[in-house]
């Protein structure tokens, strides 16, 4: 017995020595890590160029988290870059004397058209400040070449290609899928909301007309924002610009070059001699540069004084869920409790609520706007729309004092609807699963996914809908100053861009999140005298390393396995979530 106590308790001090060393090296690792994406204060040589070369998804708002899409194949971190630290960082690069100039390398900006737009009005006015800017890519897709077409000048590889084609919208449709799966969906929606097409992907195997009618209207009216931009930029008359789109002409480096897209052809090394041409650089020195995350640490020459007088801004971005929300997603308990927050903080002055949301649950969207409400009754409180402020996301933004909208930003979509589904024949026919019930009241199985709803009851579900339609309409009519009948024809679940909305009075002004934070400011008589707070406040590292390796591994895995294909995944797991009463984006797309 004494040997055998003595073998057991070996062996449990060797495992015991073994996981700790595991846990020490993980440790080790960790540390090394986050050793390696600390905040270092940046040092800029004299003469430098600002790199600009953007290939992680570009949000609202960055993270802290260096675990953030982490991949831990090649120990390379693939973190989302922040809007607000692109706005920051040119900002700070245009009254920074150590930097010349910045060069855009890049073929295609991960980035909303909204985004887009206000990454490039931003460029416009670091040019103001008589510094350069400089594009080079082998190719150029429709959005690189966008933000490009402001440069100074812009360059292209010899055997490289401009895809110049005017937009493209794809939806995807699961009825043939459904009904191969013997599951129906049923569907109700609000009063002659023809446009809230998010349910056609389970009825239809294409758009009805009314879908087809608002989508082409709102190609039609981000292409022409496009065109005006480019035929400023670079001299082209709009009628051009299409004839080329039409044609493909710009399937060349020779016809880009012939059609003024571009100022000059070379290879890489000769641009990076333009670039020390540029800067005062001889013809054996390297070109100072730094890139652009690397600039994010570098200290700012202006200095802000001092001040416990704040302008919060508050992030909502995602799909809008009850409860505390996951990734991607708006919780409303979650930012109910931080507008309520903010709201009770003394040294806010003024809020700025960043949406960017295609909507979602009904009564989520309620209870989110309701603080809205009440942070407004406070103090000036402006919204700032970014690539998608509808239906939901509209909903929760109708209490502001003034909503701004950049002209391409998605909105309106006022209109709800509602899913319920029933799996009776998949479980009966495909999985030979049936189902029998004891009930002590008429409706006691309202509602029951296992079989179809009755008449009766699908009456009911539609009273919520129409209450719940109705609701939403009178107050956008009474947050708007606008005539109910008015709104319910803009509303029916159709959306509008920035430009449209703006002129349907559904938003008050064109301009983006700076935009939006100097108004907040000079609404609360602030002046220069304020600084800038952000919410909700970020997780503490061990917070979101927690979550990074138990609860987001899988959705990061899908995503870097998928690629470019993970937006059907994403429609998918946007139709399977749609249950209950929605107050949500009339479809999912994509637009190239």
């Amino acid at each position: 017995m004494k040997e055998f106590f003595k073998f057991m308790f070996a062996s449990f001090l060797g495992t015991l020595l073994t996981l700790l060393v595991i846990g020490l090296i993980f440790v080790g690792m960790i540390a090394g890590i986050v050793s390696m994406t600390q905040d270092k204060e940046v040092e800029v040589k004299s003469n430098s160029v600002l790199l600009i070369s953007w290939k992680t998804p570009i949000q609202d708002r960055g993270s802290e988290n260096p675990f953030e899409n982490f991949d831990f194949n090649t120990m390379e971190s693939k973190k989302p870059v922040g809007l607000n630290t692109i706005l920051t960082n040119l900002e700070k690069a245009s009254e920074d004397p150590n930097i010349d100039g910045i060069f855009l390398d890049m073929e295609s900006v991960p980035a909303g058209m909204a985004t887009l737009e206000e990454i490039r009005n931003k460029l416009v006015e670091f040019k103001q400040s008589g510094k350069f800017i400089i594009s080079y890519a082998n190719n150029y897709d429709q959005k690189g070449y966008y933000l490009a077409s402001l440069a100074d000048e812009i360059y292209m590889n010899p055997e490289g290609m401009i895809l110049f084609k005017g937009l493209h919208a794809q939806l995807m449709f699961f009825k043939g899928l459904l009904e191969k799966l013997e599951i129906d969906m049923q569907v109700l929606r609000g009063p002659d909301n023809k446009f809230k097409s998010a349910v056609e992907p389970l009825l239809l195997e294409k758009m009805s007309e009314a879908n087809r009618e608002q989508f082409e209207t709102l190609l039609n009216s981000a292409w022409g924002q496009m065109l005006v931009d480019l035929s400023n930029s670079r001299d082209i008359s709009i009628d051009d610009l299409n004839q080329i789109a039409d044609q493909l002409e710009l399937t060349s480096a020779e016809k880009a070059l012939e059609y003024n897209f571009v100022d000059g052809i070379m290879y890489r090394d000769e641009l990076i001699d333009l670039l020390k041409e540029k800067t005062g650089r001889d013809e054996d020195e390297k070109v100072n540069s730094v890139s652009f995350g690397k600039y994010t640490n570098a200290k700012s020459k202006k200095e802000r004084k001092m001040t416990k007088n704040k302008v919060a801004v508050i992030y909502a971005e995602g799909s809008i869920v009850q409860g505390k929300g996951g990734q991607g997603e708006i919780g409303s308990a979650s930012l109910a409790a931080t507008i309520r927050k903010v709201r009770k903080d003394e040294n806010v002055k003024a809020i700025v609520f960043r949406v960017n949301s295609p909507g979602g649950d009904a009564q989520a969207s309620e209870e989110i706007r309701r603080e809205v409400e009440l942070a407004g009754i406070d103090k000036p409180f402006i919204v700032s729309m970014g690539n998608l402020a509808a239906s939901g996301g509209y909903w929760i933004s109708t209490n502001a004092d003034y909503i701004f909208a950049q002209p391409t930003t998605i909105t309106g979509s006022i209109g709800v609807f509602g899913i319920i589904p029933n799996f009776k024949e998949l479980f009966n026919n495909k999985l030979g699963i049936t189902f029998d019930e004891v009930m002590t009241n008429q409706n006691a199985d309202f509602i029951d996914v296992m079989k179809p709803m009755s008449e009766f009851q699908k009456a009911k579900i539609n009273e919520q809908i129409v209450k719940i339609y109705e609701d939403f309409t009178n107050l956008v009519a009474t947050t708007r100053n606008l005539d109910v009948a008015y709104v319910n024809e803009v509303g029916r679940g159709r959306v509008w861009l920035g430009t449209d909305a703006l002129e349907l009075k559904l938003v008050d002004q064109l301009g983006g999140l700076e935009d939006a934070i100097a108004y907040a400011a000079e609404q609360a008589e602030l002046g220069e005298e304020y600084r800038l707070s952000e919410y909700p406040k970020q997780e503490d590292f061990v917070e979101q390393l927690i979550k990074e390796i138990m609860g987001d591994v899988k959705t990061r895995m899908i995503g870097n396995e998928l690629g470019d294909f993970r937006t059907y995944y994403d429609q998918y797991q946007s139709i399977r979530k749609m249950e209950g009463i929605q107050a949500r984006l009339p479809y999912t797309f994509t637009i190239d």
